[in-house]
């Protein structure tokens, strides 16, 4: 058998993918919010490579007076704050991620978010890569100055009121199910 190449679809997914056939149970109007949901995580992706670029270029971008814009705050304030987007923090095989934008320095964490959808807010995301930044780097985070995280989305910024107890409680929570993962591996 000689397979045909499709070059074309690399990096690529169907909206109808046999990997996620949930699809093929679905009536016309599930199947088209389907649809839309899939659409909507494409265009926040090309979101996310936009504004990291930008972000990387520093090209500070322009806000109406008075108004806070999501993506060009999220975009402003990373250039501001001397972030650095989509970096991966990594603590096992088990945990990592990729957090929006990120800086640490002079003892001050800053890590934002950036949500392109209009679904519900999960701020135990950021605690996470904090959580993440501190057991990769190695740093105590009651020895920090400032721990910021924010989520922008809809217009608005939400900043998060965490405590370095709550940043500590995520890195032993991450190290117990990790070593409970490993060892359920080799069991």
């Amino acid at each position: 058998m000689i397979w045909k190449k499709h070059s074309n679809l690399a990096g690529k997914h169907a909206c109808l993918s046999p990997s996620q056939p949930c699809w093929l149970k679905y009536d016309d109007d599930r199947l088209m919010a389907y649809v839309a949901t899939r659409k909507a995580a494409e265009k926040g992706t090309e979101l996310h490579e936009w504004a990291a670029k930008t972000i990387k270029l520093g090209i500070k971008q322009a806000v109406p007076r008075g108004k806070v814009k999501t993506l060009q705050s999220y975009v402003n304030d990373a250039i501001g704050f001397h972030m650095d987007p989509e970096v991966c923090l990594y603590y096992s095989d088990n945990c990592f991620g990729t957090a929006d934008a990120i800086s640490y320095r002079n003892g001050e964490l800053r890590i934002h978010d950036l949500k392109t959808g209009s679904g519900r807010i999960h701020p135990e995301q950021l605690v996470a890569y904090a959580a993440l930044f501190c057991l990769e780097y190695g740093e105590d985070p009651e020895d920090m100055r400032l721990i910021e995280l924010r989520i922008y989305q809809n217009d608005e910024i939400l900043i998060l009121d965490v405590t370095a107890s709550d940043i500590r409680e995520a890195m032993e929570r991450i190290k117990e199910e990790d070593a409970l993962i490993q060892k359920s591996m080799f069991a």
